[in-house]
């Protein structure tokens, strides 16, 4: 049927024409070269998020408005809100189904859409944004753990997934926090059943794994951008996690479904 009907209170029908709509629509964005972002790429963000990972959520963040995003209102300010409130809907969902409890969650979306409805720049939008995708994957990360991290191992945690884009030492993390390396080591150590330096490689790698599945970074630069030594040592770290060289992994999944790509992994 081309005609969608909706009845008012006041008993009258309106039809929408939403074939001629789409067809305008399809038009105007061939007509402009637009094209939507990457499905493969939106869940993995979406993913990220429901896995508490918050290094690679950072990596695959996209801010609002730019390029792929769909133009929902010809109001700037608008727009940007209707995309931050459809986000915060998506996240909503994917954390639920992730373990979340809904009433959590959902109390949470209704926040961050209120904040939203308040919001009066782009920056203030933009800012929103980012911070409630951060607060959602945080709570997700002590879900999918099982178990309630110190405040001190909270704040390491934040450290590293602020700085994975640098060589991080032990040292720096003591000194942000102003403790003791042998305090923070044992700490980190009961906590995560892991040392500082494994627990900051592991998350380096799992990073590096999204960003040759979903980008065309090569791997020299891949492990630049994640402050690796050498490219060698890199390559190196990356088997050991993974399995496999970074090539042998991008010839597997690159550009590949993730639905495909999900459904392989969880078997």
């Amino acid at each position: 049927m081309a005609d969608t009907p909706f009845q008012q209170e006041s008993g009258e029908i309106y039809h929408v024409d939403t074939r001629k709509a789409l067809a305008d629509h399809f038009f105007a964005n061939r007509e402009l070269g637009f094209h939507h972002a990457p499905f493969e790429r939106e869940i993995a963000f979406y993913e990220s998020v429901r896995s508490g990972n918050l290094e690679t959520v950072k990596t695959l963040f996209t801010p609002l408005g730019g390029e792929g995003f769909g133009k929902l209102c010809p109001d700037p300010l608008q727009n940007l809100k209707y995309h931050l409130v459809v986000s915060i809907a998506m996240i909503t969902r994917f954390c639920i189904n992730g373990g979340m409890q809904p009433e959590d969650a959902y109390s949470l979306s209704d926040i961050f859409i209120q904040q939203t409805d308040a919001c009066r720049t782009a920056d203030e939008i933009h800012a929103l944004h980012f911070n409630m995708t951060v607060e959602f994957t945080k709570r997700m990360r002590q879900i999918q753990s099982g178990r309630q991290y110190s405040r001190t191992t909270l704040q390491m945690l934040d450290y590293i997934s602020d700085h994975l884009h640098e060589r991080i030492y032990i040292e720096d993390i003591a000194a942000a926090l102003s403790k003791s390396v042998p305090y923070l080591s044992r700490l980190f150590a009961k906590d995560l059943g892991t040392t500082i330096s494994e627990y900051i490689t592991r998350k380096k790698i799992e990073t590096a794994a999204q960003m040759i599945q979903f980008s065309d970074y090569t791997a020299l630069e891949i492990s630049s951008f994640l402050g690796f030594s050498s490219q060698s040592y890199f390559i190196k770290q990356f088997k050991k996690h993974i399995g496999i060289t970074p090539k042998e992994y991008r010839d597997r999944f690159y550009s590949v479904s993730w639905m495909n790509y999900d459904l392989k992994n969880r078997g």
